[in-house]
C-alpha cells in the first residue's frame, strides 16, 4: 500500500479500479506553406469543425448538468469566434508564413500565458480552457480522432490532466472519480466534477502516472489523498466512511435552506460567491441566503468595447431579481495590467499584482467608474444591495470612491432616474495595510469582507502561480489569522459587520476557527453551502473561541492544520 498527496478538487470518497487515460500524440512540424491563403482556409475550416463539435458537446452537457456548467462550452465556442484571436492566427499564417498548426498553438499559448499571469485564480484557470480549445483544433488539423475515454467497468480515471470536454464525454454511470497529475481546484474540469458530484484529486504530481490500469485505488477527495493497493483494514475503513458520507450529504441538502445557527444560538449568514446570472440561480438552489461576492468582471473581459450603463444595468438587475430580497454584495471592477482591456490603456507593468489595478484604476478613470456605479444604483432599486470596493489600501481611497458614488447618485437624480437609496458601502480587506488600518477604515464603511486569497498572497509574499513557492501560500498561517482577527475585532468595535469571501470561508477546517474569531458572514462556492451550514449547527461558540485563541499562538500553518484536525468538529 502507498499513498500520494494531491489537491482536493471535488469532495467525496471513491473506491475502485484505476483506468489510466494515456495522453494522445499531437506532435506537429513547423513549416512554411506554399499556398498561404489555402492554409488560412484550412485553419478556418478546422475552427468551424471544432465549433460544431463543441456545440454538440454543449448539448450533451446541458442534458447532464446545471446551465452554469453547460455554459462552459458556450464559452469555448466564443473563444473560437473571438475576432482578436482569429486575427492573430491570420497574421501568423498570411504575414509570417506559418503553417496552421504552429500559428494555432503559438497564439493559444500566448493567450493562455496572459491568463495564467492574472491575480484571480478563477481567470488563471481559464488558461486550461484555451489550451483545450486549441488542442481540439489541432486534432482536427492533424486528422486525429477524439481520444478514447471509454470505461468498460466502474473505474477511477487516472490521467496527466483532463479537459472539460473529456470530463463531459465520460460515462458517468461508470465513473467513480478521477485523479490527475496536473490541474488545480479552480479549473473548469474541477468545476464540472463538483457539478457532477464526482470525487476528484488534482495536481498530485508525476507519481500518479505510475498507477497501472486495474490497480485498486481509494480516492479521499476531502483531503486530496490517493491510496494505491490498500490493505484490508484501510479498505474497510474507507468503505464505512463512504456509506456514512452519502447518508450525510442527503441530510445536509435536505436542510440547506434553513439558517446556520450554532448550538448555543449564534446565527451567521452563509452566502455565495457568484460571477453570472446562472451562478445566482445555482446559489439559491443550494441554500444561499444571499450573495457575498458578485464578481462583475464577466461584463468587461473578452470584448473590444466597454459595457455601457444600460448593458450593465440589465445584467445586474437580472441577478438582483433572482435573489429577491436576499442581500447582494457586488464588487466593483477588479482587473489590472495583467489582463489587457482593449478599451483602457492599462499598460505593461513589471509586477501588475502590485500595480495600477482595481480601485486604483477606477479612481483614475472616474467617468468609466461612474458608469458602473450608476448601473448598480439603478439596478439596486427594490433590493438589498451592498457595494464593495476591491484592493483598498488607504482611508483616502475609500473617501474618493464614496465621493464618486455620490456624484453618480446626483447624476441619476438630475436625469430623473430612480435608484436604490439605502445601499451599504464596504471594502474588500485583501491588502495587509487595510487590515492594519482596520480601526480607521471601519469609520468610513458599513462592512468589511475579507478576501483571504489575496490577503494570504500579499502577507506571505507568495505568488500562488509559482510552483516553487505556492506551497507556502496558506490562509491558516498564523500571520494571516492574526490579521483576520484584527479586522473582525476592529469592525465589531466600530459596530459594522464582517464577512469573508475568500476560499477559506468554505473550508470546513477553518469554519469553527472563524466562528470563534467572530466572523458574521461566510461566502463560498454554492455547492459548499449545505455542508458549511451543517457544520456550523454542530458548533459551540465558546469552544470555537478557545480553539481560535489557541490557533493564534501557534508558530506556523502546519501546526494550525494539525491542531484544527485534532480539535474541530467532524461532520
Amino acid at each position: 500500500m502507498r499513498t500520494i498527496q494531491g489537491i482536493a478538487a471535488s469532495p467525496g470518497i471513491a473506491i475502485g479500479p484505476a483506468r489510466v487515460f494515456a495522453p494522445e500524440d499531437l506532435s506537429f512540424s513547423v513549416s512554411t506553406p506554399a499556398d498561404l491563403p489555402a492554409e488560412w482556409q484550412r485553419m478556418t475550416a478546422a475552427l468551424q469543425t471544432a465549433r460544431t463539435q463543441l456545440q454538440e458537446i454543449g448539448q450533451q452537457a446541458a442534458a447532464q448538468l446545471h446551465p452554469e456548467e453547460a455554459a462552459i462550452f458556450e464559452a469555448h465556442v466564443q473563444m473560437l469566434e473571438d475576432p482578436e484571436w482569429q486575427a492573430a492566427m491570420q497574421t501568423a499564417i498570411l504575414q509570417e508564413s506559418r503553417n496552421a498548426e504552429s500559428a494555432l498553438m503559438d497564439t493559444a499559448e500566448r493567450y493562455a500565458a496572459q491568463l495564467e499571469a492574472l491575480d484571480d485564480a478563477y481567470f488563471r484557470a481559464r488558461a486550461a480552457d484555451i489550451r483545450d480549445v486549441a488542442r481540439r483544433c489541432l486534432r482536427i488539423l492533424l486528422g486525429k480522432p477524439q481520444p478514447d475515454v471509454s470505461l468498460h467497468q466502474p473505474s477511477i480515471l487516472v490521467a496527466r490532466d483532463l479537459t472539460p470536454s473529456d470530463t463531459v464525454l465520460l460515462d458517468k454511470s461508470r465513473l467513480l472519480g478521477f485523479c490527475t497529475a496536473e490541474g488545480g481546484p479552480t479549473s473548469h474540469t474541477a468545476i464540472l466534477a463538483k457539478a457532477l458530484g464526482i470525487p476528484a484529486v488534482v495536481g498530485a504530481g508525476e507519481a500518479v502516472l505510475s498507477i497501472a490500469t486495474n490497480d485498486l485505488l481509494i480516492l479521499d477527495a476531502h483531503h486530496g489523498v490517493v491510496v494505491i493497493a490498500p490493505d484490508e483494514e484501510t479498505l474497510q475503513r474507507f468503505e464505512r466512511a463512504q456509506h456514512a458520507e452519502r447518508d450525510r450529504a442527503a441530510q445536509e441538502r435536505a436542510h440547506a435552506a434553513e439558517p446556520a445557527v450554532t448550538r448555543d444560538g449564534r446565527q451567521v449568514e452563509v452566502v455565495a460567491n457568484v460571477g453570472s446570472l446562472d451562478d445566482a440561480r445555482h446559489a439559491v438552489e443550494w441554500g444561499a441566503e444571499g450573495i457575498g461576492l458578485l464578481r462583475t468582471e464577466f461584463l468587461y473581459l473578452d470584448r473590444q468595447t466597454a459595457p455601457d450603463e444600460e448593458e450593465q444595468y440589465h445584467a445586474y438587475k437580472a441577478i438582483f431579481d433572482v435573489m429577491g430580497q436576499r442581500p447582494v454584495v457586488i464588487r466593483t471592477l477588479d482587473v489590472g495590467g495583467d489582463k489587457e482591456l482593449p478599451y483602457i490603456d492599462l499598460g505593461k507593468e513589471e509586477n501588475p499584482f502590485l500595480g495600477w489595478r482595481a480601485i486604483r484604476m477606477c479612481l483614475d478613470t472616474p467617468e468609466f467608474f461612474k458608469t458602473q456605479l450608476r448601473a448598480i444604483l439603478r439596478a439596486a432599486l427594490g433590493h438589498d444591495i451592498r457595494i464593495m470596493f476591491p484592493m483598498i489600501a488607504t482611508v483616502k481611497e475609500v473617501q474618493q470612491a464614496r465621493a464618486l458614488l455620490e456624484e453618480a447618485r446626483e447624476e441619476l437624480r438630475q436625469k430623473g432616474l430612480a435608484f436604490g437609496e439605502r445601499i451599504q458601502v464596504g471594502i474588500m480587506v485583501e491588502i495587509p495595510s487595510a487590515a492594519l488600518m482596520a480601526d480607521a477604515l471601519a469609520k468610513v464603511v458599513d462592512f468589511f469582507s475579507i478576501g483571504t486569497n489575496d490577503l494570504t498572497q500579499y502577507t506571505l509574499a507568495v505568488e500562488r502561480t509559482n510552483k516553487r513557492v505556492a506551497h507556502l501560500s496558506n490562509a491558516l498561517d498564523p500571520a494571516v489569522l492574526r490579521l483576520i482577527a484584527r479586522v473582525i475585532e476592529e469592525g465589531h468595535r466600530a459596530g459594522i459587520w464582517v464577512g469573508m469571501c475568500g476560499e477559506m470561508a468554505g473550508d470546513s477546517r477553518a469554519i469553527p476557527l472563524l466562528l470563534g474569531l467572530g466572523l458574521d458572514e461566510f461566502s463560498m462556492a454554492p455547492a459548499l453551502i449545505p455542508h458549511a451550514k451543517a457544520l456550523i449547527r454542530t458548533c459551540d461558540l465558546e469552544t470555537c473561541r478557545q480553539l481560535a485563541q489557541t490557533a493564534l499562538t501557534l508558530p506556523g500553518y502546519a501546526e494550525v492544520e494539525a491542531f484544527l484536525a485534532a480539535s474541530s468538529p467532524v461532520v
